[in-house]
């Protein structure tokens, strides 16, 4: 049994998703959420940057002592994922867009792939299109991810920016959309009352709890299968940004995200240096 904490890794606050799903699954771990708040957002950086940003993130939480990573986050994990597991030794888990099981839902239509600009154009999400994407059509999305930074989910904005994104991709059948980027699962509510009734919508972030669960079985790092005892478990969130404002609005994500689990987790906050 390792008690040593699992890193989730975000450059913002789309990973806290993630993270929701990793401790309802596993309940047992301790968990730390840092966000690269400092260098927000990934999708207009380059990728030199991002893999230069994302290998200073694992240092860090490798200095926390995790015994895994998650790097919650598409873009990351396409320009840097290969990169960081060929440099580190402790298992480290990425996303990639749920488009196989998109493309595998029942009934007819296209797959709509909502996903930052640089996801959608890096060979990673290529190779994925050539396997799975028969019926996909990739939709970036600029100025989302800092939209929903700015806690704006919802609204006329929100409805403004959806309309120009998703509206001209809805004049034939649609079957599911895509959450290729881990901040669009806070749009869930809003994105199922803008699309007709029958579009599903898909994200990844369930399949990437069950990948790391499978991964500390196999290198035998499981805590425990069974829920922590009450202040038996910490979920601990932190930024590259200075201050306690950003690890404090973390925490208020983190309530929306386990919103519908009923979860009880002790957090705390802090800046990570």
């Amino acid at each position: 049994m390792d008690a040593r904490p699992i890193g989730v890794f975000d450059s913002g606050f789309g990973g806290i998703t993630v993270l929701a799903e990793v401790a309802k699954l596993l309940p047992g771990e301790d968990l730390i959420f840092l966000g690269d708040n400092l260098h927000a957002p990934y999708g207009d950086r380059s990728p030199a940057e991002v893999l230069a940003y994302t290998r200073a993130a694992v240092d860090l939480l490798l200095a926390q002592d995790c015994k895994a990573i998650v790097i919650a986050c598409n873009t990351a994990t396409s320009a840097a994922g290969a990169a960081v597991r060929q440099a580190y030794s402790l298992p480290i888990i990425g996303m990639e867009p749920a488009l196989k099981p998109a493309e595998l839902l029942p009934g007819e239509g296209n797959v709509l792939v909502m996903a930052t600009a640089m996801t959608l154009r890096l060979e990673k999400f290529h190779l994925l299109m050539q396997r799975y994407g028969q019926h996909a059509i990739p939709v970036p999305c600029p100025g989302l991810v800092e939209l929903i930074e700015a806690g704006e989910v919802a609204g006329e904005r929100m409805q403004a920016m959806l309309h120009a994104l998703l509206s001209p991709h809805l004049k034939d059948p649609v079957k599911a959309v895509v959450l290729g980027c881990t901040h669009y699962v806070f749009l869930r509510p809003t994105l199922a009352a803008f699309l007709p009734g029958s579009v599903q919508l898909v994200d990844g972030n369930l399949g990437t709890a069950r990948q790391l669960q499978a991964q500390l079985m196999q290198h035998d790092l499981l805590r425990d299968t069974e829920p922590a005892a009450p202040g038996g478990r910490t979920i601990r969130f932190a930024s590259t940004a200075p201050g306690d404002a950003i690890p404090r609005r973390m925490e208020a994500w983190f309530a929306r995200a386990l919103a519908l689990a009923g979860a009880a987790c002790i957090s705390q906050t802090g800046t990570v240096q």
